[in-house]
């Protein structure tokens, strides 16, 4: 029996180090796009800043909002692995990449029932429900478990992180890891995956747990540098974001590339006049 093109993608395996190697090509395409991909940077930093200022005096929502974040991450950089994906093809690269990703990259769909038309639609969806989720058990634990009100940074720092009895923080960890863990097997390279060819969501979530599954050292040592660069730009007044969060997003759209094997399947193009390509059932 012949196998479907799903069942023929290649997974590749790279080595722990593999990370830094993403992260150097992800700064030569910040490098070259300059302006265009900070932009990207600066909106997020932006919106913490108005989370900042709703939530300064609640810092039990803060904090989960801000480590929300990291679950909606692969959806905010979409355009990123857009950029990149131009970049890596020699295709002009102008603002319009931008506008194209998050506008039209359903175009070349007709059948609007069909499942990868919605794929990115609910993707999104899903990774805002599972930070919503968070969020909510983030506050849950903080604001029941702390012996005293956590309204800064400081309180956060005293009454929790430097608490001398009790298990709240250690709480907090391991069940943001335990959310946390299955989140980013989902989606390591389901995103970028998604930006670039047509397959399902389902499709696209096996084929990131086969990388996890295949990769899992290189996997932990990526998770790791995307979690303590990530902690950076917030510790940073948000200041960081403004190159942290493209830079991690063209890295992630080089981590794809080296992993998967994808180019068999069908591109998802994101022009109005480019001609109907089957989706992949």
């Amino acid at each position: 029996m012949d196998q479907t093109p799903i069942q023929q993608t290649v997974i590749r395996q790279v080595s722990v180090l593999q990370a830094f190697a993403w992260l150097v090509l992800g700064m030569r395409d910040l490098t070259e796009l300059r302006w265009v991909s900070l932009a990207h940077g600066l909106v997020l930093a932006l919106f913490g800043a108005v989370i900042t200022l709703i939530a300064h005096d609640r810092f039990w929502l803060l904090a989960g909002a801000l480590s929300g974040f990291l679950f909606m991450a692969p959806v905010l950089a979409a355009s990123l692995y857009a950029l990149s994906r131009d970049l890596e093809n020699k295709e002009p690269i102008a603002w319009k990449t931008i506008w194209r990703t998050w506008s039209r990259w359903q175009d070349s769909h007709q059948d609007k029932r069909s499942n990868d038309y919605w794929c990115m639609v609910q993707f999104g969806l899903l990774l805002a429900i599972a930070a919503t989720g968070w969020v909510l058990t983030s506050a849950a634990l903080i604001t029941l478990l702390s012996p005293d009100p956590i309204r800064s940074p400081v309180d956060f720092l005293r009454y929790v992180v430097a608490a001398k009895e009790g298990w709240l923080f250690e709480a907090w960890l391991a069940f943001g890891g335990v959310m946390a863990a299955p989140i980013f097997a989902s989606s390591v390279v389901t995103m970028p995956l998604l930006v670039d060819r047509r397959i399902s969501l389902l499709q696209a979530v096996l084929l990131s747990w086969s990388v996890v599954l295949k990769n899992p050292l290189p996997m932990a040592a990526w998770a790791a540098v995307l979690l303590v660069m990530t902690l950076l730009g917030l510790c940073s007044l948000l200041l960081g974001l403004v190159f942290i969060v493209p830079l991690l997003g063209h890295a992630s759209w080089h981590a794809y590339r080296d992993l998967v094997d994808a180019d068999h399947l069908p591109p998802r193009q994101v022009d109005s006049h480019a001609l109907e390509t089957p989706a992949v059932r």
